[in-house]
Order: C-alpha cells, then sequence, then structure tokens
C-alpha cells in the first residue's frame, strides 16, 4: 500500500529538495505529487485523491483541502503569528526529513484501517535464541544481520528481548517501538504504517531498527497473539527480518518459533550453556518441532557435538570492548553453510 503524498509549496528549491529524498528512500511507501499554487492544487485534486497533504501556511488557508484526507500543516517560524485550528496537524518545514515524514506516517496511521496489503511482499523469517543469557546471542543475530545488508539485502532487525540492549550498538534517540505495542493493544490504526513511520536505519551497518521499548511492562505485556500480527507487519516491508528473542521458551517464545523461517540457537564455550542446550533438545518438545529448520551457532570458539544439529555455524571468539566491532568482524561469516568445529573434526 503506497501512500499518496502532495507536497504543496511556493518555494521551488524546498519542494524538489524534500520530494527527492522522499523518492529515493521512501519510494516504496510513499508516491509523491507537487504543486505551488491553489489552482495547481485544485486542478490535481480533479484528477486523484491525496492520502496526506504538506502544506504550507498560505496554501493551507486558501486552497480547497477536499480530496486531501489528512492536511498537514507545514510551517516555518514566520507562520507561528497565525492562528490555526487546534484540530489542524502541523509538522516543522525544516528539520530532518526522516523525523518529518516519520511522524506524518504515524499521524496517519492512526486514522488508518488495519487492513493487510495483500500485494506486499513477506520476508524471509530468521530468529535467534538461547536457553541461557550472555552467550552471545545478540551479537550473533546483528552478526547475521550486517552480512545479509553486505550483499544488498534490506533487513529488519526486531528486538522482543525483555531488557533491550539496542542503545548499545544503534542511535536509539528515535521514537520508541512502545507506540506499536499501544496500537497492537488498542486494536485501532494501522500498525504497518506505524512501523513504516518509526523505523531507523544505522548507517553504519545498513541495518533498520526499532527504538527500545519505554519501559520493561510494554514488553512484558505483548501477548504471543499480538506478537505474531507485530512479525506479519514486518515481514511485509523488508526483506529479511531478524527477531532476537529473550532466553525463555514461552508462548511468545513458541509464536516467533512456528512464524521463523530459520531458528539459530546460540551456545558458548560454558558448560551450562552447553547442558541447558542439551536439555531443551532432549527434554522439551518444542525442539522437536522446530529441529528440522534449526541451527547451531557456536558462538566464541565453543565446541559442540553435532549430534544436538544437523547445522553448525562456528564463531571465533573476538578480542574487543567495543560490542559494534564485535559484531561487524563476525559479520563475515556465511550463517548459511555449515563451518565444522574442531570438536566434530575430531570426532569424524
Amino acid at each position: 500500500m503506497r501512500v499518496q503524498l502532495l507536497i504543496a509549496t511556493g518555494d521551488r528549491e524546498y519542494a524538489e529538495h524534500l520530494s527527492g529524498v522522499l523518492a529515493s528512500s521512501y519510494g516504496d511507501v510513499i508516491d509523491v505529487s507537487v504543486c505551488g499554487t491553489p489552482e495547481s492544487i485544485a486542478q490535481q485534486s480533479l484528477e486523484r485523491k491525496y492520502d496526506i497533504g504538506l502544506l504550507e501556511a498560505s496554501l493551507m488557508r486558501d486552497a480547497d483541502l477536499q480530496a486531501i484526507n489528512l492536511p498537514v500543516l507545514l510551517w516555518s517560524d514566520e507562520d507561528l503569528s497565525t492562528d490555526y485550528p487546534e484540530a489542524v496537524e502541523k509538522v516543522r518545514k525544516y528539520q530532518r526529513i526522516s523525523i518529518m515524514i516519520g511522524k506524518v506516517l504515524e499521524i496517519y496511521s492512526r486514522g488508518l484501517k488495519n487492513a493487510r496489503d495483500l500485494n506486499s511482499k513477506r520476508a524471509h523469517i530468521t530468529a535467534f535464541w538461547s536457553p541461557m543469557g550472555g552467550v552471545g546471542k545478540t551479537t550473533a543475530a546483528l552478526a547475521y544481520c550486517a552480512g545479509k545488508t553486505n550483499v544488498g539485502s534490506d533487513v529488519l532487525y526486531l528486538d522482543i528481548e525483555q531488557f533491550s540492549s539496542i542503545s548499545t550498538y544503534f542511535n536509539d534517540a528515535g521514537r520508541s517501538v512502545s507506540a506499536v505495542f499501544e496500537m497492537l493493544e488498542s486494536e485501532e490504526g494501522n500498525v504497518s504504517m506505524l512501523i513504516r513511520s518509526i523505523r531507523q536505519l544505522d548507517s553504519g551497518s545498513g541495518i533498520s531498527y526499532f527504538s527500545r521499548p519505554e519501559n520493561f511492562d510494554d514488553m512484558n505485556v505483548l501477548t504471543s497473539e499480538s506478537l505474531g500480527e507485530l512479525i506479519e507487519a514486518c515481514s511485509e516491508m523488508t526483506d529479511e527480518l531478524v527477531i532476537d528473542m529473550s532466553s525463555v521458551c514461552d508462548d511468545r517464545t513458541q509464536k516467533v518459533f512456528q512464524c521463523a523461517d530459520r531458528v539459530y540457537c546460540v551456545v558458548d564455550n560454558t558448560p551450562i550453556s552447553q547442558t541447558k542446550f542439551m536439555q531443551f533438545t532432549t527434554q522439551h518438545n518444542v525442539f522437536a518441532q522446530i529441529k528440522d529448520k534449526t541451527s547451531i551457532v557456536a558462538n566464541k570458539g565453543a565446541l559442540v557435538s553435532k549430534s544436538f544439529a544437523d547445522t553448525i555455524v562456528s564463531l571465533p571468539f573476538v578480542q574487543s570492548a567495543d560490542a559494534v566491532a564485535v559484531y561487524k568482524a563476525l559479520s563475515v561469516i556465511d550463517f548459511e553453510i555449515e563451518q565444522v568445529s574442531i570438536y566434530d573434526r575430531a570426532n569424524t
């Protein structure tokens, strides 16, 4: 579903810059039209209906806005003396375009029905899980993400851990993913559109992500059904959806396992980690349901018996206190190709 957006401003240079950025960065979401007079708005409104209109002050006053579902005032400092009804949505003209469009799409999403776009794509869904925390699951997940972006894939990283470490790896100043949880709980608005509005892009790695929840309870009240809706909405907007999971095996974990095309179970070289993973594989019926799509990630140079799974991906130990440097160093590993550990070579 592409949003029909009209930019109405007499500032031709600004209109060209804004429309150019939107066409290059949001072309899969937004279809942009530009005009500069009330007459041109009227003419273009005869040809199509617009979902959103970004209109500068003079055009907001004088134009017929019947063909625009959501008129938004594109204001600058000179417009501060003008009175507008409180009901009119406003967005500052001269600011970072990603922030501006994110706010506008979020406003629009809240008034839009939550209908699926049947023509949208469906991502390959990859889940990273471990029965024990501290084994490097997030590092492995981000290494996988970075490897995919390195070959040109559009990758969205979804962190559903109860305590997020997003701020360790990315700029966490954007709109919190809690806004999505609120919409899922209220069952009002369009989740897919809201997700598009708050999605952020890390320029250093090319990985897209969401800022962490505002508090622990926001993640804790997310039901397995809501999580399924979130995964479905995220999968419509990317090539590869990578889900970083908490180290529990509850209903939400099983929902992710069900949705995932591939599951990577991460263990390290500690006896506790490998003992817990062995218990999961031998004492929990969930593993039997996902075994055919599960690979082990033997992290930090761990030695793992191949009897646990058909495929083992071995990640070497990277000596660095910089978490970003570690996952980027590991991004050269091809997770789709088995890399047999030393333990297995000794037993073949």
